[in-house]
């Protein structure tokens, strides 16, 4: 720490020298008329460009020196020449300017011998001082949580970073693209709800002082969106930040980017086709019209029909037990004993059948499924919310997009029924006081809101970071996530 707190001193100092010499260290703004990426496709011989950045490296040779300049998208070359700026800048500029600083520049685009884009600096404004000084190998660390914790840094000093996220954004943006192209109207539901409804998992509570009475932070914006589509809406879609207060893993956040639609008069096979729709559109503008995804060895293929496979048929091909044949969660959980599977979860005694059919789905099945599979036929108890299949009861109309071992889309055809959603509510209160603490709570605003009567309806929902991780080949979900929550860095032991 010791010698970053020299560096440091010394950036003050330089900083202060440019005070003296009467140089706003904090100016308010600096006209641009391009952005880094920009300019570099700029013909030679353009004059006046103006253009801003951080420094990301520096060689003075003699009486001209030669600057790297570098923002999120872009970076270009910055070559200074004493004659053009005076004597008195020059010097000011190598007394004074560190690697890591902004700076504005105007100048004349010229190619180098070496065939580099560059600006030729007539103009030099500075912007902003850098009193610590960026690590030097920091595109070499190798510890995780330092990366996840100060991704300013990662984003600054690794390429790889920049281009990730990136990516993040256009997927966002290519997704509202195709939606708004197929009429979907997008819309925004409270975080904070009285109820934890919405999916099966285990909510974060806060208290609202006002009101002076527990919240709970959404674990899904589902049951919102439903009234909407009661309220008049036909086809709707939410980019929804939920909160689930579950276990930690490379493939699960407790806090994560789901989008999800809900369309009137759809049931859930006009939802299969659009996801896959949705889906190619995505990655064939992601990436320039290959639909094919490597994903380590592998190469995954986007292109042609996908796999439809039942739930009860994929669980016996895997491990041999037929869920059809265990009506209880006791006889089920026997019966996985009985085939010596071990399920990693901690209160396995008090799962219900629904969930405990979930883990053991997740345990042998899940893992196996590489290529994009529509899973569907999912067991009633696992499905509170679905709409029960006409044919057979005991199964929902429903459906998962499954691509290399993950859930990447979620989606059913809805229940309408007020009288039979009342009667699972009320099945997963009992689950929940029963010590399942995933069950779903009971929701008497989203019961009263459909006695006013509903259209069929069928929705999704899409795992925005599952879904990146995926086409980054990313082995940690937090890869993708800008600054994914840590525990405080008091508790935590870094290398620094």
């Amino acid at each position: 720490m010791g010698e970053i707190n020299e560096l440091r001193r010394v950036r003050e100092e330089k900083q202060e020298k440019l005070r003296q010499a009467n140089v706003n260290v904090r100016p308010d703004k600096f006209e641009i008329t391009h952005s880094l990426k920009e300019a570099r496709e700029l013909e030679e011989g353009v004059e006046n460009v103006r253009v801003a950045g951080r420094v990301m490296s520096k060689r003075k040779m003699g009486k001209i020196s030669f600057l790297d300049l570098r923002d999120i998208e872009g970076r270009i070359q910055l070559c200074i020449k004493k004659d053009e700026v005076g004597e008195d800048l020059y010097k000011l500029i190598h007394e004074t300017l560190d690697v890591g600083d902004f700076i504005g520049v105007s100048g004349e685009t010229f190619v180098t011998q070496t065939g580099e884009k560059t600006i030729r600096v007539k103009e030099y404004t500075f912007l902003g001082k850098s009193l610590r000084p960026l690590p030097e190998k920091f595109h070499g660390v190798t510890n995780r949580e330092l990366l996840y914790r100060e991704r300013h840094l990662d984003l600054i000093m690794n390429d790889e970073t920049k281009k990730r996220f990136l990516l993040r954004s256009k997927f966002i943006k290519l997704m509202r693209d195709f939606l708004d192209s197929k009429g979907f109207i997008e819309v925004e539901t409270p975080v904070l709800q009285n109820t934890a409804s919405g999916a099966t998992a285990r909510p974060f509570i806060t208290h609202h002082n006002m009101y002076n009475t527990d919240v709970y932070l959404r674990i899904s914006p589902e049951l919102t969106l439903k009234k909407l589509i009661i309220g008049g809406f036909t086809n709707i879609f939410e980019i929804a930040r939920d909160f689930r207060n579950e276990g930690i893993s490379v493939n699960h956040l407790q806090d994560f980017t789901m989008v999800e639609g809900y369309s009137a008069y759809w049931n859930f096979e006009d939802n299969m086709r659009l996801m896959h729709d949705m889906v190619v559109y995505i990655i064939s503008n992601l990436f320039d019209g290959n639909l094919k995804v490597k994903i380590g060895e592998q190469e995954i293929d986007f292109g042609g029909e996908w796999d439809v496979v039942s739930f009860r048929d994929l669980l016996i091909k895997d491990c041999g037990v037929d869920i059809d044949k265990f009506t209880t969660a006791k006889e089920l959980l026997e019966e996985i004993k009985k085939n010596k599977i071990e399920l990693e979860v901690d209160n396995l005694e008090s799962l219900g059948r629904g969930n405990l059919i979930d883990q053991l789905y997740k345990k042998v099945s899940r893992p196996k499924v590489i290529k994009p599979t529509f899973l569907i036929n999912h067991p009633i108890d696992l499905s509170p919310l679905a709409r029960a299949n006409d044919e057979n009861p005991a199964l929902t109309d429903r459906f998962q997009l499954i691509v290399n071992g993950q859930e990447i889309i979620n989606g059913y055809s809805e229940l309408v029924d007020s009288v039979e959603q009342q009667k699972r509510f009320l099945e997963q209160s009992k689950l929940k006081e029963n010590g399942d603490e995933e069950a779903m709570s009971y929701d008497h605003e989203y019961i009263k809101a459909m006695e006013y009567g509903m259209p069929p309806i069928s929705g999704w929902g899409l795992g925005v970071d599952r879904f990146l991780q995926f086409l980054t080949n990313s082995y940690n979900i937090r890869d993708v996530v800008l600054y994914p929550l840590l525990k405080p860095r008091e508790n935590v032991e870094i290398d620094e």
